[in-house]
C-alpha cells in the first residue's frame, strides 16, 4: 500500500525559539500521526495528537494549540465539522490533510477556514515548512503601522480588522490578504503574485486564493456579488480600488 508520505529523512532545524508554540496533530492513521508528529517534535515544537474529532476538540480545549493539523477523513466527525466547531471556540491556523484529489473536497476545506491544505501522499518535510509559514504569519508585526480605507482598519500588530468599527472574523489568510491589498490600492495583482506575496509560496493550486478573495468579500463588501472594493480585473486578477476622490466643483455662478 502506498504510504502517505515520503520516507524519513532530514528534518528542517528549527529556525527561533518554539518550546511554547504547540500543535495539534488529528489523524486516525496512527502511522501518519507517528511521521509527521516526529517531524515536528523534531522541528522543535510541542505536539499534541488526537485520533478522531471528539478527541480533538477536547485536547484543544484542554491545551489551545497555535495550529491545527487536521485529516479531512476521520470517522464519525469529519475534518470539516472539526474545523467549523474550533473556529466557533477561537481562531486557530489550521492546515487540512487529505487524501482526495478532487478540487471540491480542498476548496470546501478553504471554505471553512482552513488556511491551508496538503494532499497525500506528502512530504513531512513540505509540512513542516508549511507550518512555519503559517505561524509565522501569526506573529504580532509590532511596528507595522494600521492601515486604513473606505471603512476598513487592519492594525497588523494587534492582528484585528474592523470595518465601520465593527471587529471582523477574519482566519489568517483573510486578514494578511486584506492587509496586503491595503498596502497596494489600485494596483492589480495575478493570482500567482497574491499566492507569493500572501502565502509565501511560489506554487499552489490557484483556487486557494479564489476562495480566499470570495470569502473575503463577503467580510467587507456592503455587496459582495457587486464588488465594490476587491475588484476583478478581467485577464489579471485582483485590485483594491478605493474610490476616487470627488471633484470640486470650480462652476460659478454670475449674478
Amino acid at each position: 500500500m502506498q504510504q502517505p508520505y515520503e520516507s524519513p529523512g532530514a528534518v528542517p532545524a528549527p529556525s527561533g525559539h518554539r518550546d511554547t508554540m504547540r500543535v495539534l496533530v488529528v489523524d486516525d492513521d496512527p502511522t501518519v500521526a507517528e511521521v509527521v508528529s516526529g517531524y515536528l517534535d523534531r522541528a522543535g515544537y510541542v505536539v499534541d495528537r488526537a485520533e478522531d474529532g471528539p478527541q480533538a476538540l477536547t485536547r484543544a480545549a484542554a491545551h489551545w494549540p497555535d495550529l491545527v493539523v487536521l485529516d479531512l477523513m476521520l470517522p464519525g466527525m469529519d475534518g470539516l465539522e472539526v474545523c467549523r466547531r474550533m473556529r466557533a471556540l477561537g481562531p486557530v491556523p489550521v492546515i487540512m490533510l487529505t487524501a482526495r484529489g478532487d478540487e471540491d473536497d480542498r476548496i470546501l476545506g478553504l471554505e471553512v477556514g482552513a488556511d491551508d491544505y496538503v494532499t497525500k501522499p506528502f512530504s513531512p518535510r513540505e509540512l513542516v515548512l508549511r507550518v512555519e509559514s503559517v505561524l509565522r504569519r501569526t506573529r504580532p508585526a509590532t511596528t507595522a503601522r494600521a492601515l486604513r480605507s473606505e471603512g476598513l482598519t487592519v492594525d497588523p500588530a494587534a492582528r484585528r480588522a474592523t470595518k465601520n468599527g465593527t471587529e471582523l472574523a477574519l482566519t489568517l489568510r483573510e486578514f494578511d490578504l486584506l492587509a496586503f491589498f491595503l498596502r497596494h490600492p489600485g494596483q492589480a495583482f495575478s493570482r500567482e503574485d497574491l499566492m507569493r506575496e500572501v502565502w509565501g509560496w511560489d506554487f499552489g493550486d490557484m483556487s486557494t486564493v479564489t476562495v480566499h478573495v470570495r470569502r473575503l468579500r463577503g467580510k467587507v463588501e456592503d455587496d459582495p456579488a457587486v464588488p465594490r472594493l476587491i475588484q476583478t480585473v478581467w485577464g489579471v486578477g485582483y485590485r483594491f480600488q478605493e474610490p476616487a476622490p470627488a471633484t470640486p466643483d470650480t462652476s460659478t455662478v454670475e449674478s
